[in-house]
């Protein structure tokens, strides 16, 4: 007899096969017959017509704090993610000793905007190296799969210290680091993963450790994954670092590389599809890059405590360094400070920053004091086109006047759609960049999946159903070697999603306080979401997560060569 039988449904295998009525049959966690006819089962569920696909695969999450203190992963879980990735960009909590617990906290406070108090209060510190980390998640117990990288940052700290962030390693120090990512990778990480993005600052805009390595560091901590056979190379690049440079470390490896963000830049448009062309040619080579795309316009809401989208700029230094409110507000109103922002926005060709094409997509949200009630819902570039001045002013003074207090929201990346829908169609584009579990105050995109099936396949037509499934199932599995998920096949693990197609999208945006100390964040309810199964364990229905389901995920450990 089976544990679970799921039946009348119409199955999208995430393998790109044409959709089929039918009916699923699930055995000690993993499919055991996908047909007609399967017989009997402990436990039945009626499909009715809806589409029952393989579970969502998010690749590029944040988790690795959260997972201490949350085992649904909040709130992708609910959203159809049955698998997350955690350690992107090189910023985890592990390895991490004793001594530098509140430096990496302080850190991911700033460069993933994560409420210091819920982290302070959230961690459960049960772990200092990595491999303890892995046996702690799985101790607790998790209720999504976890797959974990090894992050760079961490790495650096764990080894220098306070010194991670100011100087280049030593020759010892590099071995050093690079015994600790094998390790790593030996116990079970999926990999390494690393970022030289200029806007991943951490506390007072110091760099991240990670942008302080030499390209002698970064080839000897990647050499690792060819030296194991295993692991992927996820890097969120900055303006340095070239296609051609990571090609070389893929053929130095024979190991996969991961390339985000890959966005259509308004300021330069066609930088990305210059980019993906590389990555086609170095395909052609037989070594393995991929480009890590996302399916949502990249906005944020943020505040002047909190101009994360600004950071990146060289001229906004000052502002970062200020030591204090009282010093960061004279930054703010200095004139040669806001003619050096003005230059540098007007500066063409700059990757994946803040530039001056993005004033027109500014939009003021909420203001805090009611004589500025009348500015909201405009852009700023609408009031310096208004009032004749600059927009730098228009922003800085009105943030300035409302107690640096303002909610701006901007679109800044992919508000091109006919562009982005090349991108997401591209046979080496992996669909992820959700950022879940980071930025919390500013952005919630745990729900991409959901909106990639109903935006992009119902409301656009872009891609097929079937389409849209394989991206965010087995395409990203054989991306990253996870075994035996992201397909509705007999063997397979049983992550499922239920689904009803007319209807599937992410909810609106609302705020909701439910991190440790009361903290909030910015959540998307699911739309459409019948069902969710981890390993053949039913985790949400369409009323929401099951508190009751247990922790049926698994910490991945084992993937393919």
């Amino acid at each position: 007899m089976h544990d679970l039988v799921i039946a009348n449904a119409r199955i999208v295998d995430g393998l790109g096969t044409p959709a089929r009525e039918g009916s699923l049959a699930v055995k000690d966690g993993r499919i055991a017959a996908v047909g007609d006819d399967l017989g009997a089962a402990a436990h039945r569920v009626d499909g009715a017509g809806l589409v029952l696909a393989p579970g969502i695969i998010d690749l590029h999450t944040h988790y690795d704090a959260q997972l201490t203190w949350d085992a649904f992963a909040t709130p992708s879980t609910a959203l159809g993610v049955t698998t997350v990735v955690i350690g992107n960009c090189g910023f985890t909590i592990a390895p991490c000793r004793p001594s530098h617990r509140d430096l990496i906290i302080r850190n991911l406070t700033h460069v993933e905007g994560m409420p210091l108090e819920a982290l302070r209060a959230g961690i459960a510190w049960d772990f200092e190296t990595y491999p303890e980390y892995l046996v702690a998640l799985e101790r607790r117990g998790v209720v999504p799969n976890v797959a974990s990288f090894v992050g760079h940052s961490s790495v650096r700290t764990y080894v220098l210290g306070e010194d991670a962030t100011r100087r280049p390693a030593t020759d010892g120090e590099i071995a050093q680091m690079r015994g600790v990512v094998l390790e790593a990778l030996r116990s079970g990480a999926i990999g390494f993963a690393t970022s030289t993005l200029e806007q991943h600052n951490g506390e007072n805009g110091v760099p991240m450790p990670s942008r302080l390595a030499d390209d002698r560091e970064m080839l000897a901590l990647t050499g690792a994954l060819g030296e194991a056979g295993r692991g992927v190379f996820m890097l969120t690049k900055g303006m340095t670092t070239t296609i051609p440079w990571l090609e070389e470390v893929a053929a130095r490896n024979r190991r996969p590389v991961m390339i985000a963000a890959m966005f259509v830049d308004p300021g330069d448009p066609e930088r990305v599809f210059r980019e993906l062309r590389e990555v086609e040619a170095a395909r052609g080579r037989d070594h393995e890059l991929w480009a890590q795309v996302g399916c949502f316009p990249l906005g944020m809401e943020f505040t002047l405590r909190h101009p994360y989208p600004l950071e990146a700029l060289i001229a906004w230094r000052p502002a970062l360094e200020a030591a204090g409110e009282e010093s960061y507000r004279r930054v703010l109103a200095d004139r040669e400070f806001r003619r050096a922002i003005t230059r540098e926005v007007g500066q063409p060709g700059v990757p994946n920053r803040f530039s001056d094409t993005h004033w027109n997509h500014l939009a003021i949200a909420e203001v805090k004091r009611p004589q500025h009630r009348a500015f909201r819902g405009k852009t700023i570039g609408q009031l310096a086109r208004d009032s004749g001045r600059e927009p730098v002013d228009c922003f800085l003074d009105l943030g300035l006047a409302d107690d640096l207090d303002t909610l701006f929201e901007c679109a800044l990346f992919n508000t091109d759609e006919k562009r982005v829908s090349e991108l997401l169609r591209h046979p080496y584009a992996a669909v992820a960049l959700s950022d879940a579990g980071a930025h919390l105050s500013f952005l919630c995109d745990a729900g991409f999946g959901l909106h990639l099936f109903g935006h992009w396949v119902r409301e656009r037509g872009d891609l097929s159903l079937e389409e849209a499934v394989r991206a965010v199932t087995s395409t990203v599995a054989r991306a990253y070697r996870i075994k035996d998920r992201g397909r509705l096949e007999p063997g397979a693990w049983a992550d499922l999603l239920l689904f009803d197609p007319k209807t599937v999208a992410r909810g609106p945006r609302r705020r909701v306080n439910d991190l440790p100390t009361g903290a909030g964040r910015l959540d998307t309810p699911a739309v459409g979401l019948h069902g969710v199964w981890v390993n053949g364990v039913q985790v949400m229905d369409e009323r929401g997560p099951m508190r009751n389901c247990g922790r049926p995920g698994q910490v991945l450990r084992d993937f393919a060569s």
